[in-house]
């Protein structure tokens, strides 16, 4: 064996600087690559780093997902699941050793949040949440209507519409909550929860217009579905277009295809009340006047079969009180029916007063700040911050030029 020469012993690297260089080199050289394989030896640690290996029939990579990125995870990572990884290769110093940083994970076959709704679908109906036997049957003449959705937009006009349209006697107590975006699912089921508490209305829809997947993602959420099936007031969910089915419809007591449908479904029509009103009069008053005159003809039978014996005029009075009776009756109906007529137009009239168009109509406007919050007070807002003024027709922006 040759000995070392001195040369060379003073060229030599040590062991941190060799690593230091091939963590270098490797890290240029493999920065921000795809790697396909599947997922085995999970494990999740307190601090919410998950380590993981990914692998493939011949070969296999040490990888880590930090807590960032696994907590805006919309599916569970676990053992034997195909993924696609984005990130970079690095060197871990103190061991030695080659693993794979990751950025972000799509699932093999299937998009990540599709991943997640059946994975979310699976977990909950395993637990009997969409279970016909749990469902509740919705009012027939539902005093109160709340409607948990965002104050603006055209699925809440519609909603509104619909209902009174359909129903007049109906009352409308609109919770606003985000639709979309980070903390909406939190708005959503903190609503559901305040309602019930609050014992507040007879039924609850929720829902929003049409949207992308991610758009509607808050409906998909576990707290949204946990709130709808604690619910003791019934849920109609309303989310997107008929072919939109979120978790929060399998969830709900009906599911409406859309906002419209739902306004549909939770009152009957004002018209049809009426009319079936009218018919139930039509049939009380055929059946007194059939009584009536069985009644006269017995009467009649009878003055004939007994006359002889018994005083005309007794059979006359008989009949003159029974004509008598016959046109109490038919004025107490005709009363009864002209104050039902007058009393639910009068709450008609009443209610489409109370209408929150109504009041946009008169001349007022509802005024919100840049994070889209309704404004109440001045001292709220910033001098040059932007604020949306909603009227009846149309929104207006302005910006604040001074506080009074």
């Amino acid at each position: 064996m040759t000995p070392l020469g001195v040369a060379a012993a003073r060229d030599a690297l040590t062991v941190s600087q060799l690593v230091r260089i091939v963590k270098m080199s490797l890290e240029e050289r493999f920065r921000g690559v795809w790697v396909v394989g599947e997922i085995s030896n999970l494990k999740r640690y307190p601090s919410g780093h998950l380590y993981f290996t990914v692998k493939d029939a011949e070969a296999q990579l040490s990888a880590v997902l930090w807590r960032g990125q696994a907590g805006r995870l919309a599916f569970d990572l676990a053992d034997g699941l195909e993924v696609f990884l984005y990130g970079d290769v690095s060197l871990y110093e103190a061991r030695g050793q080659t693993q794979f940083v990751v950025q972000k994970i799509e699932p093999k076959g299937v998009g990540g949040l599709q991943l997640a709704f059946l994975q979310m679908k699976e977990k909950l109906e395993k637990e009997g949440l969409f279970d016909p036997a749990h469902k509740k049957p919705l009012p027939r003449f539902p005093g109160v209507v709340a409607i948990v959705t965002s104050p603006v937009g055209a699925a809440i006009r519609d909603m509104i519409r619909t209902i009174t349209d359909r129903y007049p006697p109906a009352r409308i107590l609109i919770y606003p909550v985000r639709v979309q975006g980070e903390g909406a699912s939190a708005e959503i089921a903190g609503a559901i929860q305040d309602l019930n508490r609050w014992n507040a209305a007879d039924v609850l829809i929720v829902g929003r217009g049409g949207g992308s997947l991610e758009d509607l993602w808050a409906f998909n959420e576990e707290a949204v579905a946990r709130a709808i099936f604690a619910s003791e007031i019934p849920v109609v969910s309303a989310v997107g277009h008929e072919v939109d089915v979120s978790i929060s419809d399998l969830v709900a007591d009906w599911r409406a295809p859309t906002p419209t449908a739902a306004g549909e479904r939770v009152v009957p029509r004002y018209a049809e009340l009426v009319g079936g009103l009218d018919r139930a009069a039509a049939v009380l008053r055929g059946g007194l006047l059939s009584a009536l005159e069985l009644a006269r003809s017995r009467v009649e039978r009878f003055e004939k079969g007994f006359g002889m014996r018994l005083p005309a005029q007794l059979v006359q009075e008989a009949e003159r009180r029974l004509d008598e009776a016959a046109g109490d009756l038919a004025a107490a109906l005709a009363r009864l029916l002209e104050g039902a007529r007058a009393h639910l137009a009068t709450s008609s009239a009443a209610l489409e007063a109370l209408s929150p168009l109504k009041v946009l109509e008169r001349g007022y406007s509802v005024t919100r700040g840049e994070t889209g919050e309704v404004v109440r007070d001045a001292q709220r807002l910033n001098v040059g911050e932007r604020i949306r003024t909603t009227l009846a027709k149309g929104d207006v922006w302005s910006r604040v030029e001074r506080q009074e």
